[in-house]
């Protein structure tokens, strides 16, 4: 692997490594301040709307029903999860493979909003920044850079379709899990450095409230996506982590929705 003169490895190849992850983790860079043409789009409010209502019509059809039936704010909560964990997942791999962070503004982001998969996702080549050697500074650089930055706009543009901060902030913390729990899929040997990241990420605002682990290690955030209420009579299956998934007479965490 090409490397820096200080032992740093160069940023295309941090780059390809993190893309050979596989395809949630998978990234192409532009030059800053020269996005690429079509089919390449900006993540403006306008087209997130537009993915939502696609979701939207992808949870009605999986269900049987026509897209009225599923609640706008549901399919924005589901299309932002998706997204969130497009942006976190290159971010977590940058920072626990190289100790390296991500960070850029939203606006900069080029993606193409197919749906059926993970959305090809393109970020300005100076998104890249100098390695940081100590594992807390780098998780309060991350959470500086990416939590505050462009995970927070994203969630301020959907929060416009009526999907309240706790579940938006519930939504991100539970990309930052899956997104370890991805990467220690793809390399078993870093699973306990991805979760050891992963919790330093958890424990600083904005997410230190939104999640935390069960006494056995599982990771549960406090609030719920609202994918259950795509379904028949909202009676769908919960997810993993949800708050929802309590033990029989335990009181129900508020779900903010």
């Amino acid at each position: 692997m090409t490397r820096h003169p200080h032992g740093t490895a160069a940023p295309g190849a941090v780059v390809e490594e993190i893309t050979a992850l596989g395809p949630f983790f998978a990234v192409t860079t532009h030059p800053a301040g020269a996005p690429p043409a079509q089919p390449w789009q900006p993540m403006s409010p306008a087209l997130l709307a537009e993915r939502a209502a696609a979701v939207r019509g992808y949870l009605a059809a999986a269900g049987g029903r026509p897209a009225p039936a599923v609640e706008p704010r549901v399919a924005a909560s589901v299309a932002h999860l998706g997204l969130a964990a497009r942006l976190v997942s290159p971010a977590l791999a940058a920072a626990v493979l190289h100790g390296r962070p991500l960070g850029y503004d939203l606006d900069a982001v080029r993606w193409q909003p197919a749906l059926g998969g993970p959305v090809p996702l393109s970020l300005p080549d100076d998104a890249l920044h100098r390695p940081q050697p100590d594992f807390t500074r780098l998780a309060d650089t991350v959470a500086a850079l990416l939590l505050a930055g462009p995970l927070a706009q994203l969630a301020a543009r959907v929060a416009e379709s009526g999907v309240s901060p706790h579940i938006l902030l519930g939504n991100t913390a539970s990309a930052v899990n899956g997104a370890a729990t991805a990467l220690a899929a793809a390399r078993p040997e870093l699973g306990a450095r991805a979760r050891a990241f992963t919790d330093l990420l958890l424990q600083r605002a904005p997410l230190r409230p939104q999640a935390a682990r069960t006494p056995g290690g599982a990771f549960r955030r406090r609030s719920c996506c609202l994918i259950y209420r795509a379904a028949p009579d909202r009676k769908g299956a919960l997810c993993g982590d949800c708050a929802l998934r309590t033990a029989p007479g335990t009181p129900v965490p508020h779900s903010g929705g």
